[in-house]
This record gives structure tokens, sequence and C-alpha cells, in this order.
């Protein structure tokens, strides 16, 4: 069993064309010590987003802080502390805090999830 606090996680730069503006991880477990799972948390400061991009396996995001927006190809919802979304494997999407407000939200793909990232 592994017990976290995400208070104590350490926050580094999340570094990746896939991003607009400051954005920011904390790995709750390391991939090595998971035979199924990444699973983080990704804190986007205010005005900042990732691009249109697509997983190979199922995503599901746990908003943990702030306000901010998850959209698709045909839907743009805002979300909120403790919202939970199901982003199916191959659907193009974007989640972030584009607006005047941060956001965060803990991430959980399969191990072996590839994402790509599609020109929009």
């Amino acid at each position: 069993m592994k017990v976290v606090s995400t208070g104590d996680l350490p926050r580094e730069a999340a570094v990746s064309p896939l991003f607009t503006g400051q954005v920011f991880r904390q790995v709750i477990v390391d991939p090595s010590e998971s035979r199924s799972f990444n699973f983080s948390v990704v804190n986007f400061s205010a005005g900042s987003r990732n691009k249109f991009h697509q997983h190979t396996s199922d995503q599901i995001l746990i908003v943990t802080e702030g306000t901010g927006i998850v959209a698709t190809d045909s839907e743009e919802r805002t979300v909120t502390v403790g919202d939970v979304i199901l982003i199916p494997a191959g659907e193009n999407h974007w989640h972030g805090a584009p607006g005047a407000t941060p956001m965060s939200h803990i991430t959980v793909q399969t191990k072996d999830s590839k994402t790509q990232q599609n020109e929009q």
C-alpha cells in the first residue's frame, strides 16, 4: 500500500509542445511503481491549457482545484472541483484553464498509453 498527500508532492514544470502557458505536474505514483497506471496531478496556471490531442487508452480526469474547460471536437464543458471526466481512447480533446482562474486535475491512464497531438 502507498498513501500520499498531494500537498507533499513536488511540482515540476511540464515542458512539452502539447502545453500552452505554465503547466506543472506532480507525480502521484512513479511509473516504475505501477504495472498498470500513469497517475499524476496536472496543475494549469490561469491562461494555460493543452492542445488538441488523443490517447491510445481511456483517460480519467478528476478536478481537484479551480475551474477549467474540457473540450472535444463537438463539445466544450466548464468543469470544477469534484467533476470526474471520462475521455474515451482515440477521442480528440483538450483541457486546461484558458480563463482567468487556475485548475488542477488528477489524470489516470494506462501505463502503456501514447499521446498524439493533433493540428487544430
